[in-house]
Order: C-alpha cells, then structure tokens, then sequence
C-alpha cells in the first residue's frame, strides 16, 4: 500500500468530518457532527479504505466492491452508523421504519459534505439534488416518507442554497411535513 493513499484518504476523510461538523452546527446536531464517522478511523474501515483510496474523487467502498465483491468497511460502517438508510433496514418488515430525526439530518449533512469534497469546485447547489433523484431515489432502501424529506430538503437547497434551508427549524418542519405522523 502507497504511504500516499494513506495520507490521502486521511485527507479525505478529514475534509468530509469538517464540513459534515460545520453543517451540523447550522443544522443543530453539533455532538452528531463531532461524532460522525469516527469508525472510519477503526483498522477494518480506515485500511481497506487506504488500500482503495480514489484520490479524494470517489469512494473507495465503491472500488472495493468492484475489486472483490464486496467491502467489509461498507459492512462495518453502515452496522455502525445511524445515519445511513442500511442501518435502519429490516427486510421482516413490510415498510422499512422511520428514521429519527437527528439521523436524517445528520445524513442530509453528510450526503452534502461527501458530495462537495467528490466534486470539489465543481459542486453546486443543484449538485445532490440531482444525485439522490439520479443514483439514490429508486434504490434508496428506506421508508417512502424518508425519501421524500430528503427529495424536499435538497430540492430546497437546489433553489435556495444550503445558508437558506440547512437550520433545524427548517429541516425539522420539512421532517415533520412527511414524517410525523408516524412518529
């Protein structure tokens, strides 16, 4: 393994905790964002990641899975992880549950950050919306209500941009739009 993938995938890794840090601040989960990913310093995760580092442009879970099948940091990571959809997934039940709140939007806020530190300069405001309606939507394993708050939140933040909706009264009456009736 090259020394410099892993620096580069502490790089990465860094930059992605630091924005996802910032917006959970303007999104009102600051313990969240402090705490995000930190089992992607755990040896299974932060290893094969290095091994498959894809120059801070792409995922190296994404390159394992092509590679061999499968990434046992992927495996880790979303077991171990409540902001992400295959933590909450329960294939006994008819319709996937409702995400609490705080993990929402600790996911809306790592979704933006992964995407920013992916497109660097070329991300824009209309970046994730188009994204999650072209990659995330129809594969989405999650609960209908989730995925139209997240449809809604980055559809805001496409016409608005993330200053205008990224604040917790404002993500939670969006949550609470589609969501809490069921809570």
């Amino acid at each position: 393994m090259k020394l410099s993938n892993i620096f580069g995938h502490l790089k990465t890794v860094l930059k992605h905790k630091w924005l996802v840090f910032k917006l959970s601040i303007k999104a009102g989960i600051p313990i969240r964002g402090f705490f995000h990913d930190i089992s992607k310093f755990s040896p299974v995760e932060f290893w094969e990641s290095a091994k498959f580092y894809q120059g801070g442009k792409r995922s190296p879970i994404t390159k394992a899975k092509m590679e061999q099948g499968y990434s046992k940091a992927w495996i880790h990571h979303k077991n171990n992880n409540k902001h992400h959809f295959e933590y909450w997934y329960d294939y006994t039940l008819k319709e996937q549950p409702i995400i609490p709140f705080k993990y929402c939007v600790e996911m809306v806020c790592d979704k933006l950050s992964a995407s920013m530190v992916y497109e660097g300069s070329n991300w824009t405001k209309e970046s994730e919306l188009k994204y999650w309606l072209e990659h995330e939507y129809k594969n989405a394993i999650a609960n209908d209500k989730i995925k139209e708050f997240f449809t809604e939140v980055f559809t805001e933040i496409s016409k608005k941009g993330i200053d205008e909706v990224i604040s917790k009264k404002n993500l939670k009456r969006i949550y609470d739009k589609y969501c809490r009736s069921s809570n």
